[in-house]
């Protein structure tokens, strides 16, 4: 039998080694001068019209007086009674304020056990929150029963070095508490009346110098937290009241009507406060000027 010869496969064809041709990008055509200048003036100008922009930065920007709204929960809070009072003197000056005299007395001690226990009942530091004291010596005791008694870890303790300083009265220093009503008249006619000077350091601070203190001290702490709780433990009245006053937009001159007592405790709440109703000679007008009578 004759058998036929199969004739052999051809070979497989070898792969190429030219690299792959890559297809153009169509999504995005290159556009000719010319074919620009045959789109229609519609057409051109959505085909140049730049990205939208991206929606402004919610920045809460410069803190002020009254403030539009807070991002944090405040309460306010005066220490107890410090052994200078307990005598019955006023001592402002801040070379001392870190010294045994301007701690606790032992009244101010059970003052601030209470507040601390208020601070408690009002739930203020139930999911935590941070105390700001002022360095002075009292203050920072204070701040210390607060947190023990609240449960809240001395790390968040942040002691305020000079915002919170006890409101310097000048010429008033070692005078006797008794002297305070004749420094809240003076205070009553102008934010702007600083008390007599003094010549030992003690400054002489008008409403208007605290005013600008504590606003500093807010902006800070409108900035560095948000939605927190900030107790605040200032040694003196006269800073917690001006400060409660520039939260509520009430006359600085009227700040003593907001006055704290050793160890009380305020939340910051507008609601709270009465409307100021201006007495009738701010509010007096001319009929016939420049005749009034």
């Amino acid at each position: 039998m004759q058998t036929t010869a199969r004739s052999p496969a051809p070979p497989s064809p070898l792969p190429s080694s030219a690299p792959p041709q890559v297809q153009p990008h169509s999504a995005l055509p290159s556009l000719r001068r010319r074919d620009l200048l045959l789109l229609p003036a519609a057409a051109l100008a959505l085909s140049l019209a730049p990205a939208p922009a991206p929606p402004p930065a919610s920045a809460r920007g410069l803190f002020r007086m009254p403030p539009q709204r807070l991002v944090n929960r405040y309460y306010l809070v005066r220490a107890g009674e410090s052994v200078y009072e307990g005598q019955g003197v006023l001592h402002t000056n801040p070379v001392a304020k870190t010294s045994v005299d301007s701690g606790l007395s032992p009244a101010g001690l059970r003052q601030t056990a209470r507040a601390a226990l208020e601070l408690q009942r009002l739930g203020a530091c139930e999911d935590d929150c941070w105390i700001w004291p002022s360095i002075t010596q009292r203050a920072y005791q204070a701040a210390e029963i607060i947190a023990a008694a609240n449960g809240i870890n001395r790390s968040k303790i942040v002691p305020e070095y000079s915002f919170l300083d006890a409101r310097g009265l000048g010429a008033f220093e070692g005078k006797s508490l008794d002297t305070l009503p004749e420094l809240y008249a003076s205070d009553s006619i102008s934010p702007d009346i600083r008390p007599p000077p003094i010549s030992d350091g003690t400054p002489n601070e008008s409403v208007a110098d605290v005013f600008v203190r504590v606003t500093q001290l807010m902006s800070i702490l409108e900035t560095q937290y948000f939605g927190e709780t900030v107790v605040i433990v200032s040694p003196d009245s006269d800073n917690l009241s001006i400060l409660q006053a520039g939260l509520i937009g009430l006359d600085l001159r009227r700040h003593s009507t907001l006055y704290f007592q050793p160890g009380e405790v305020r939340p910051v709440d507008p609601t709270s406060i009465p409307e100021y109703k201006q007495p009738a000679s701010t509010v007096f007008k001319c009929a016939n000027p420049p005749s009034c009578k």
